[in-house]
């Protein structure tokens, strides 16, 4: 009994928060509609035909369903797959340690997001293709981390949050001797420590 208790004033809160976030429009049965209901739940248009005294016990369920996703993707922005936050890698042409332009926005929103956030720490990997010699490619992976930590840093950015590292051609992401594998393996990955 005191598990039910506890439940119910843990989702109580989020019950209060999905239903103020929603808005919508029911239309009854006097407006002609013959007990159609539509509702707007999270920017999502979704239509439900309801029978009987329209207490609206159907909809409660569907709102609790679409809001409980849109509250954890709110929770956990760097998890959210249309946030630039779930980009990661950062791709360079070949013996080149400059940002490229389509990169820039992609580091802007970690730098944003580590600015607001100096709990959060990171490390930026870098990495090369197999070209070259062990040490070249080694120093190479570390110009690659060191220029996103650069562009980091002027933007707000603590330097104590970042650990750089290079891994050279160690850690390849893509298998092969060709330009499709090496544009693949060129890269500084920011990997956010938990």
């Amino acid at each position: 009994m005191k598990f039910v208790a506890k439940a119910a004033f843990a989702i109580l809160p989020a019950l209060l928060l999905l239903g103020c976030g929603t808005s919508g429009e029911v239309k009854d049965e006097a407006a002609g509609e013959g007990g159609q209901v539509s509702e707007q739940v999270s920017g999502m248009d979704s239509s439900t035909s309801t029978q009987g005294a329209g207490d609206g016990s159907d909809l409660m369920g569907e709102r609790m369903g679409s809001g409980a996703e849109d509250l954890t993707a709110a929770v956990d922005p760097l998890n959210d797959p249309n946030s630039l936050l779930s980009k990661r890698v950062i791709y360079f042409d070949f013996d080149k340690s400059d940002i490229k332009d389509e990169f820039r926005d992609i580091i802007n929103a970690h730098a944003e997001y580590l600015a607001t956030n100096q709990g959060v720490n990171i490390t930026i990997e870098g990495h090369t293709d197999e070209r070259g010699t062990r040490e070249y490619n080694i120093a190479l992976g570390e110009r690659r981390a060191n220029a996103v930590k650069r562009m980091l840093t002027l933007q707000g950015v603590s330097a104590s949050q970042i650990r750089v590292i290079s891994y050279g051609e160690e850690r390849p992401a893509a298998l092969g001797h060709d330009e499709s594998a090496w544009s693949l393996n060129r890269r500084a990955i920011i990997d956010y420590l938990r």
